[in-house]
């Protein structure tokens, strides 16, 4: 087709095209919307590109809409599942075991310890025994640390190391047993009884002597309470007595590393705390460690040289405390009113919730972010966020519980043996 059919064909299709050029001839004109139409509908490369440019737009838009809905539908699924309280658990799975109701069990690693007079046994959480170690040891109780775990013989002489696959050492004191603390390596602290110099000493997982430390009434004050980093590598022991015939307790740490080597009996720090009594002393996570008095808590941090960092008092009475590594929780007894006050703490000291409830109970534990309480049958589970997640009965009385993988499912032991429950409205 010829230039001139070309320019003639556009002309009869745009009969109403007016323009003309300043020379009069509309031939440029005509040219100016022949090169219009062959940019905008001749030319298949440019206009592919803005035909994909545009899909990709759309596509990305649908993407956006659809992830918007998928976490509005999420959240909406979390809060419907965490913010209201259970009444009843439904019992999915019944593992039985043999002479459950003569054992004691606390959770650990990633089952739990049934131990009684003869023996220790780890369970997985179908109830199946992996390991089973068996011992006579007339009051046995157990420290925990991560995957570490101390079971010794209260008022006796002998201290058991496991680790999760098993018995790693075994320990034989000389005098009786009143405290013990295990670190994430498997060294032990203890404090060992004796009216007139008590020890302090700490064993590694073979039974050798690490550290050992004489205390006295006339001197450093009589240890309530000893605690060991994750690493084993520092030892806090809380010390308690009269000066100017008032009660005064006192914080010490211990650093078996480096930074203790030139330091009397490796005494990186200490601290005096007059008129009140520390009972509980223990680490955290990382470098963090508190002791509670029966009116304050205090949060120190470092390992080479721990400092205080926060003193909290509080002003109620204290009837529990309990501690995981992220957390210090307290039952404190209200005053003026019926019942108590939960209240826990993190790290540094900050008061991060408080709910009040009424009834006793005889257990109180802190398991990753839900403090779980219990007395026999009851049940009351309280979330770090103030939410009531549970109240309610179980079928049989409680001897152990903590939450595990899945929507409010919980392991229970109890006298037959352990179920896995769901909560449920």
């Amino acid at each position: 087709m010829t230039r001139q059919k070309e320019i003639q064909m556009l002309h009869r299709r745009n009969k109403n095209l007016r323009v003309v050029s300043e020379s009069g001839d509309p031939t440029d004109a005509i040219i100016d919307q022949i090169m219009t139409e062959l940019n905008s509908e001749d030319n298949p490369v440019e206009n592919m590109e803005a035909q994909i440019k545009q899909h990709k737009i759309r596509f990305r838009r649908r993407i956006i809409i659809a992830g918007a809905a998928v976490v509005a539908a999420a959240v909406g699924i979390y809060l419907l599942i965490h913010l209201q309280t259970y009444t009843e658990a439904r019992v999915s799975d019944t593992y039985t075991i043999k002479g459950a109701a003569n054992n004691s069990y606390e959770e650990f690693a990633d089952g739990v310890l049934k131990y009684s007079r003869d023996g220790v046994a780890y369970l997985n959480h179908k109830g199946e025994e992996e390991w089973n170690q068996p011992y006579q040891i007339k009051n046995p109780f157990i420290d925990v640390c991560q995957e570490s775990a101390a079971l010794a013989d209260k008022g006796g002489n002998d201290i058991m190391v496991f680790k999760k696959d098993g018995l790693k050492g075994e320990i034989h004191t000389t005098l009786p047993i009143e405290k013990v603390s295990v670190s994430g390596q498997g060294i032990v602290s203890v404090i060992l009884k004796n009216e007139s110099s008590p020890k302090v000493i700490c064993y590694d997982t073979a039974g050798n002597v690490l550290v050992e430390i004489k205390a006295s009434l006339a001197g450093a004050g009589y240890p309530v309470d000893v605690a060991l980093s994750e690493d084993g590598e520092v030892m806090l022991v809380s010390y308690l007595y009269t000066q100017d015939g008032k009660i005064t307790s006192k914080a010490v740490y211990y650093n078996f590393g480096e930074a203790g080597e030139e330091k009397a009996d490796r005494q990186v720090a200490s601290k005096e705390y007059e008129g009140t009594i520390m009972p509980s002393a223990f680490f955290m996570k990382g470098k963090t460690s508190a002791v509670v008095g029966d009116d304050r808590l205090v949060i120190y941090k470092g390992l080479d040289k721990p400092e205080e960092q926060v003193s909290v008092r509080i002003k109620k009475e204290i009837k529990s405390v309990f501690h995981n590594e992220k957390y210090i929780g307290m039952v404190l007894k209200n005053e003026g009113k019926e019942g108590y006050e939960l209240r826990l703490y993190n790290a540094k000291g900050r008061q991060i919730m408080t709910k009040d409830f009424t009834g006793d109970y005889s257990e109180v534990k802190l398991s990753g972010s839900q403090v779980i309480m219990y007395d026999g049958k009851k049940c009351t589970i309280f979330l770090r966020t103030g939410v009531k997640k549970f109240d309610g009965e179980l079928k049989s009385n409680i001897m152990e519980m903590f939450p595990i993988a899945g929507v409010n499912k919980y392991i229970v032991m109890n006298a037959d043996g352990m179920e896995v429950v769901r909560l449920v409205k």
